[in-house]
């Protein structure tokens, strides 16, 4: 099912049409252990500040996205097969430069996109997360990653729903986010 997964994934478009991402999928549970416990340093230890402050929207349902947050921080080395996309490049400089930093990011994205999409139609229940990456480089080092030359975007953890009520989530309207022909 997840190679299914990845089949979709591979489809997305990409920026110049080259595809220069990996995906790392993780099973061995000793691994899984190691990443969750990056995962989870990252939260209670960033090595960068985090961003303050409320969003619009935020307020709501944030009881629901606490739980959920920390049910992740308590079971995610149980994840049976959670991933990490990557990108290739050429230096890890390129990401100081907006345009190629978002050429990466905008690459990696719709295949990551499609992925979850295709996991969310056979069951599978996944999430884009971020924490483990205060602490890439020992996330390389655990996973065989080149740290100098594969930058790592998320941690996605994939396994089964519990049920598949599935309700839209709390967001703010979509009139309050669009702006048409100016700011």
């Amino acid at each position: 099912m997840i190679e299914e997964c990845l089949t979709l994934a591979t489809q997305a478009p990409t920026g110049r049409n080259r595809q220069h991402w990996d995906f790392v999928f993780v099973t061995d549970p000793d691994r899984r252990a190691a990443l969750a416990d990056l995962y989870r340093m990252g939260l209670v230890r960033p090595r960068q500040p985090l961003a303050g402050g409320i969003n619009r929207g935020d307020a709501d349902g944030w009881d629901k996205i606490a739980n959920s947050a920390q049910h992740l921080f308590e079971h995610l080395h149980e994840v049976p097969v959670p991933f990490v996309p990557c990108v290739r490049v050429t230096d890890r400089q390129e990401l100081q430069y907006p345009v190629r930093s978002a050429n990466i990011y905008g690459s990696i994205l719709p295949a990551v996109r499609q992925f979850m999409l295709a996991a969310r139609s056979r069951g599978l229940g996944t999430a884009w997360t971020t924490p483990h990456l205060h602490y890439e480089r020992e996330a390389a080092e655990l996973l065989g990653i080149p740290y100098d030359t594969v930058i790592q975007t998320a941690l996605i953890p994939v396994a089964y729903t519990i049920g598949t009520d599935f309700k839209p989530g709390a967001r703010v309207p979509a009139a309050e986010v669009a702006q048409w022909d100016q700011w």
